[in-house]
């Protein structure tokens, strides 16, 4: 079988790290959907405002791929996919059976999301809480139906665990007023306002972007998102942000 790309993601992760780990509705994040030209046709999205949410089906891109450790001993530059992963929310130490979890190394390296429709512009689809990374292709959409889509009393596995899990961002010295005393350029792509990006930037943050097997509360991590670049350390159940600065 082979698969067309309809259309792509357009968004702020540049960068895979920062990505959040499982699409969610209350997300501020907003993500493009643009049309193929084969397929940018008024008549495909007829009828579509009349739904809230949709289902995207996506195709993880490479650099994608290491969003979850696989099994121990694997050499992660050629493996495609691993029976055993281990999850970040677990501490990225813990194995689980690869179809028990949303890892990138399955396989078929396809992703399902379930989003949020904002509006439409000009052909394009404009949904929240997608957890794909800028350029991701997207292979189909389909509606969600809440009469058949939604399971109220399902089960989550050990994801029930740590679906919860946030921490609490201090942005410190940098305050985020900041932005507005520099000469900043957003993109074509993601025009936004400088409340958006703090308000997107913490959302990335509280959600913990780190490895689920580093917890050094000394090391420094770097988040490039919408053209910025974000430094930051983790203490206790605190980020502590040390420094904003826009990528050149």
């Amino acid at each position: 079988m082979t698969l067309k790309v309809i259309a792509y993601a357009r968004n702020g992760h540049t960068d895979k790290f920062g990505i959040p780990r499982q699409s969610r509705e209350e997300s501020p994040i907003l993500t493009r959907i643009v049309f193929e030209p084969e397929f940018a046709i008024p008549e495909a999205l007829r009828g579509i405002e009349g739904y809230s949410h949709l289902w995207i089906l996506w195709g993880f891109l490479e650099q994608h791929k290491t969003c979850i450790k696989p099994a121990d001993n694997k050499d992660e530059s050629t493996i495609s996919w691993s029976p055993t992963v281990r999850p970040p929310r677990l501490g990225g130490n813990k194995r689980m059976g690869v179809f028990a979890t949303r890892s990138p190394f399955r396989p078929n390296p396809l992703g399902l999301s379930s989003v949020k429709l904002v509006g439409i512009e000009g052909g394009d689809l404009i949904v929240s809480g997608a957890d794909v990374l800028d350029g991701t292709p997207i292979y189909d959409i389909k509606p969600y139906l809440s009469f058949s889509d939604s399971h109220p009393d399902a089960k989550n596995g050990f994801a029930e665990e740590t679906k919860d899990y946030r921490l609490e961002v201090d942005w410190g010295m940098c305050s985020p007023d900041y932005l507005s005393k520099t000469d900043r350029h957003w993109t074509e792509n993601e025009p936004k306002t400088d409340r958006q990006w703090v308000d997107e930037v913490e959302y990335i943050l509280c959600q913990d972007p780190r490895p689920g097997y580093q917890n050094d509360p000394e090391r420094e991590y770097k988040m490039d998102y919408a053209g910025w670049r974000v430094t930051f350390k983790v203490l206790e159940n605190k980020v502590l942000v040390q420094k904003i600065e826009q990528i050149l």
